[in-house]
């Protein structure tokens, strides 16, 4: 049954991020009204979908959290994913909205306007995400928030699409081409929409019990070792993620003349060493087989 760690970091952290995010769409939203510019408008416009991919992801944070119940034996972690591949799914369509929007606008004309304080509000709002963004990603990392590290993730590609604003615009005022606006906001938005790609290749991954190729040989290699030292083989070793815990299942071999209270406790005791293996929770299910008529029990199974 999922555990809670009893920290209250992610919840904190997650409340922080909201309110961040809805202070930064204010900032970039009077920073687009006041210059008007397309790249400025491509950085609001992800602050919207930002603060949206915030809210769900508060809420998968706290179904996350919940214990297992008597129809949800496993709990609620692998919502986690979900909320992974819908925050992805936000990012990539407000992606091709500031596309359309930036195409539009150099068409019609662009005309711009207080770009030195839009530049600098931009700058500030630029700062603070790049702060939250590296704020979210450790505490995610510590807490084994899979949630908060997407979201950190995410903010910090807000941080990079502000700057890349920022240099759209200087380029403008320095030079007085007005086609570096939404040039520098179609490139933001190219950078956007790859962002929102691997998020939504990461909930895919995690939907489809993907298995961790470092995680596999780490574990793998400290059970050959546990194997050796009991005297015991295995096989069918299965692994798969649930955001927050790491799920191993294995099938123990041991002689048919072993009483079965001396195979548990060999199984508890390699149990206990391997969940030492990873920095985050791990669950092991082990299943005990005699080993001289395993063949004959089990064609074909190695």
């Amino acid at each position: 049954m999922p555990q809670s760690n009893g920290s209250d970091a992610p919840v904190i952290a997650m409340r922080l991020s909201l309110w961040t995010g809805v202070a930064m769409l204010i900032a970039k939203t009077g920073a687009w009204f006041l210059t008007g510019s397309s790249a400025i408008f491509s950085d609001a416009l992800e602050s919207i979908i930002h603060l949206a991919a915030v809210a769900f992801a508060s809420f998968s944070l706290w179904l996350s959290r919940r214990p297992a119940t008597d129809r949800f034996h496993y709990g609620y972690e692998r919502i986690t994913f979900f909320s992974a591949g819908f925050e992805g799914a936000l990012i990539a369509a407000a992606a091709v909205a500031i596309i359309v929007t930036a195409v539009y606008k150099w068409m019609q004309g662009l005309q711009l306007e207080s770009l030195g304080l839009g530049t600098l509000i931009t700058l500030a709002a630029g700062l603070l995400n790049g702060a939250l963004g590296w704020y979210l990603i450790h505490t995610g990392r510590k807490n084994n928030s899979l949630i908060l590290v997407a979201n950190g993730k995410h903010v910090f590609t807000d941080c990079w699409t502000s700057l890349g604003v920022i240099v759209g615009l200087v380029l403008v005022m320095v030079t007085g081409w007005k086609p570096f606006d939404p040039i520098c906001a179609i490139i933001m938005a190219l950078n956007i929409l790859w962002s929102g790609g691997m998020l939504m290749w990461t909930s895919a991954r995690g939907l489809l019990d993907y298995a961790d190729p470092e995680t596999e040989q780490l574990l793998r290699a400290r059970l050959d070792t546990l194997a050796a030292e009991a005297g015991v083989e295995y096989h069918q070793f299965r692994l798969r993620e649930t955001g927050g815990r790491v799920l191993v299942e294995l099938h123990l071999l041991f002689p048919d003349l072993l009483p079965i209270g001396e195979a548990h406790a060999i199984a508890t005791r390699l149990e206990a060493e391997l969940e030492k293996c990873l920095d985050r929770p791990v669950e092991i299910l082990t299943h005990l087989e005699g080993k001289e008529d395993h063949e004959d029990r089990h064609p074909g199974r190695r």
